[in-house]
């Protein structure tokens, strides 16, 4: 249901590049013969369900996740970004005692009783000719858990089974209408979600190549997507805010685009318009969280449209809901409720939290506040936990950051409510000034929202001018931190 592509493209096209990384060039082949191989060896290796791998973004974790599944494992992807507290616990909680790993990235196991497999230790041109005997997994088997990344509190293992990961795949391919003739930039890290089906599963399932860069820089992204003519882009905002940063950022960068989609966070329309005036290329912005699968809408080049994230991929359903579960108003924004084949089938070890966003007729409790128009564009305004209370009245953080970054001497926004006795919560806002304009004034900043037709309510009570914003390793920026910095 997943390794089988591999092998059919290795069979079909085994000259084909599947992966170009850091490295040099992998056929599907090669690929193929590499995870016959480490499958083989995992087998014997572990008697546990599930195996870690602690690799960058390389054909060298395509292998061992590949490697994974025909061994009959789970695959655990670790993110190396995390603390030492989160990465214990995900080895805990997982309960894995092999994993694949480099030796840049070993040190982060040190002083644990885990069998450390070395991927540049094997042999990195296997027999060709290793056939596997593939497992029979059935479709509601896990075969990936996923841990989010822990912006409050500890990470949760996603259990994202085969079915839910070939649904998505299968709808993002249909919907996106992709071909096996595209070429993948693989810049979002393979421990995301993201990157996982958008730049793993999807090129091989479509037998396509992927270049691989297993540190991300705005410089060797443009080489490459010039180099190469990559055709799909997939990435997190910062990373196309860090490419507008370039002065040499032109249209002759994009020679060979279909699309560039960008997802893990909302995309700040300054970025999204930024980009296009010096490239001439749409950023699509998509949505999607690691309970379903990553994309679960986006925009796509055949049907986009401005400020929304897309329409569901085929197969996936929503409902907006208020506070009591009961569905709003036709247009009206409400708690965005998500069913369909790509949602996981709960949290691995926590009944109780999965019995929490996860309804008896399927629907999975994303947190987030959003609406759909009348064409089936998705639209999110804001998370339900974020939602700040002024006085009886509800204020989205999220309209009051895209406001802000709309002046011209702003470029990133963060905004939180801050306790206040006398009337619920007040908005504070923290803003990063954009380069070559002068440091902004907060009461002129104020006076800017009022002018634009922000309530008075909704104008932000405090405004810190800010170097940087706190970020998790996937760049959603952790406004708790920003939180505890007032507390301080």
């Amino acid at each position: 249901m997943l390794f089988e592509h591999l092998f059919r493209h290795a069979q079909a096209q085994p000259q084909k590049i599947a992966f170009h990384d850091d490295r040099g060039a992998y056929t599907y082949q090669q690929i193929a013969a590499m995870a016959a191989g480490l499958g083989m060896y995992l087998k014997m290796q572990t008697q546990k369900p599930r195996v870690g791998l602690l690799l960058p973004t390389s054909a060298g974790f395509a292998a061992s996740f590949y490697g994974a599944l025909l061994a009959g494992k789970g695959v655990v992807p670790i993110n190396f970004l995390l603390g030492d507290r989160e990465i214990a616990h995900i080895i805990q909680d997982s309960d894995i005692d092999t994993v694949v790993t480099i030796p840049q990235l070993a040190a982060r196991l040190q002083n644990t009783p885990l069998k450390l497999v070395d991927l540049t230790q094997l042999p990195q041109t296997p027999p060709a000719a290793i056939t596997p005997q593939f497992p029979h997994p059935a479709p509601d088997d896990v075969a990936v858990l996923i841990y989010t990344s822990g912006t409050s509190g500890l990470p949760k293992g996603v259990q994202l089974t085969y079915h839910n990961l070939h649904s998505c795949v299968a709808a993002c391919i249909e919907y996106a209408q992709l071909k096996g003739q595209h070429t993948f930039l693989g810049i979002v890290p393979l421990f995301h979600s993201l990157g996982l089906t958008a730049t793993l599963l999807a090129p091989i399932e479509l037998g396509a190549t992927t270049y691989y860069m297993a540190r991300f820089s705005p410089v060797g992204a443009l080489e490459k997507i010039r180099e190469h003519k990559i055709s799909l882009v997939f990435g997190v905002p910062s990373m196309f805010g860090a490419m507008l940063k370039l002065k040499n950022l032109s249209p002759e960068d994009f020679p060979g685009i279909y699309a560039i989609i960008s997802g893990g966070e909302p995309l700040p329309e300054a970025i999204r318009v930024g980009f296009e005036q010096r490239t001439g290329q749409y950023i699509h912005e998509g949505y999607g969280l690691s309970e379903t699968c990553g994309p679960i809408a986006f925009n796509a080049p055949h049907s986009r449209r401005a400020g929304s994230v897309g329409r569901l991929l085929p197969g996936a359903s929503a409902r907006f809901v208020d506070d009591d579960g009961r569905d709003v108003p036709s247009g009206q924004p409400g708690e965005i409720w998500l069913k369909g084949p790509m949602i996981m089938r709960g949290y691995h070890n926590l009944p109780e939290a999965t019995a929490e966003v996860l309804t008896a007729d399927g629907y999975f409790k994303t947190g987030d506040i959003g609406c759909q128009d009348a064409d089936g564009f998705l639209r999110i305004t804001g998370r339900k936990k974020e939602m700040i209370s002024i006085a009886g009245e509800k204020a989205a953080p999220r309209e009051i950051e895209d406001l802000l970054v709309s002046h011209p001497a702003i470029a990133e926004a963060a905004v939180i409510g801050r306790k206040d006795p006398s009337r619920g919560e007040m908005i504070v806002a923290f803003v990063i000034p954009r380069e070559g304009h002068d440091t902004p004034d907060p009461d002129a900043l104020r006076e800017f929202c009022r002018q634009q037709g922000l309530p008075n309510w909704k104008c932000p009570r405090e405004i810190h001018i800010a170097e940087e914003l706190p970020r998790s390793p996937t760049g959603k920026i952790l406004k708790r931190l920003l939180a505890e910095k007032l507390d301080a």
